[in-house]
């Protein structure tokens, strides 16, 4: 597909993005931190109450009046429980000591569809928060259309970035898994795609080093075809998810944009009339150079 849209996204608890302390008549405390809870834990129950919300978390802080309430948390694959007794601060509100987060919001580019089910992947990547790294447990998400407004260039140690207009009165679909490989989900509005050609997917043994094309949407509504190289391949088991590294060479794109900018996650690699991939990341000392996730390894987390 190669064109942007935006993305939203509910987590299914809350995460806790930073501890912090709360300030009290009697002193200073960090109810949260003393009972044991961590930066990227996600909240799920307070007692018998599930947590979708920060404002559930927030109205079960204070319904408790300062008595102690049992957590039940995620932390990597693990649950656990903690006990923690909220403090008032000087407004006299009851506080435990949490920075978190329970949705997130942004821009990116849709890789492929397949037009029979519907079935879409995005990004190439999972989103993350951006202060734990953590990737965010889906509740619910949803893809909306979007065109790029603007362009903020990268440059060496500054990625830059699309700025996109989105239309919520233009809904395209529902997301249902955030992976470390993609965004993944059902499309119910085929106008991207819809005078589109299918192309076949290649295996990762197909995928070789030399030049290739992406398709990406860095202004306006257009999607464009911009020449690249492949330069160098990855082993499938890359502790980092890379399946390729590629260097950006149309000078149209590079006058544009300087490289590969956020935004332009998912924006699908072809080489030989083939589907063989998609750009995930740009590295952040050389904006004309990023990396790639193979397309077999994006459909099997699918």
């Amino acid at each position: 597909i190669g064109h942007t849209v935006g993305i939203k996204m509910q987590a299914e608890g809350v995460l806790i993005v930073q501890l912090t302390e709360v300030q009290g008549a009697d002193g200073t405390h960090s109810p949260a931190k003393e009972a044991g809870v961590q930066e990227g834990d996600v909240l799920c129950r307070a007692g018998e109450t599930a947590l979708h919300s920060n404002d559930d978390l927030q109205k079960q802080v204070a319904l408790s009046a300062g008595q102690p309430i049992k957590l039940t948390l995620e932390r990597g694959d693990a649950e656990k429980s903690v006990t923690v007794t909220p403090c008032r601060d000087k407004t006299g509100a009851y506080r435990i000591g949490v920075l978190a987060r329970d949705s997130l919001a942004g821009i990116g580019t849709l890789t492929y569809v397949d037009p029979q089910t519907g079935a879409f992947g995005s990004l190439g990547h999972g989103i993350c928060d951006s202060e734990t790294g953590v990737l965010l447990p889906l509740q619910e998400g949803s893809i909306i259309h979007s065109t790029v407004s603007s362009v903020q260039r990268g440059k060496a140690g500054e990625p830059g970035s699309l700025q996109g207009e989105f239309s919520t009165e233009k809904p395209l679909g529902t997301v249902a898994q955030n992976t470390e490989s993609g965004i993944f989900g059902t499309i119910t509005d085929d106008s991207l795609y819809s005078e589109l050609q299918c192309v076949p997917v290649a295996s990762a043994d197909e995928i070789k080093i030399g030049d290739a094309e992406i398709l990406s949407n860095v202004d306006g509504d257009s999607v464009q075809r911009y020449s690249v190289q492949i330069v160098k391949l990855y082993p499938a088991n890359d502790e980092y998810g890379r399946s390729m590294m590629l260097r950006v060479t149309d000078s149209q794109l590079a006058e544009k944009t300087g490289g590969i900018v956020q935004g332009m996650s998912g924006s699908p690699i072809l080489q030989n009339g083939k589907l063989i991939g998609a750009v995930t990341h740009v590295l952040v000392d050389n904006p004309m150079e990023g990396y790639g996730i193979s397309m077999e390894k994006m459909l099997a987390a699918s």
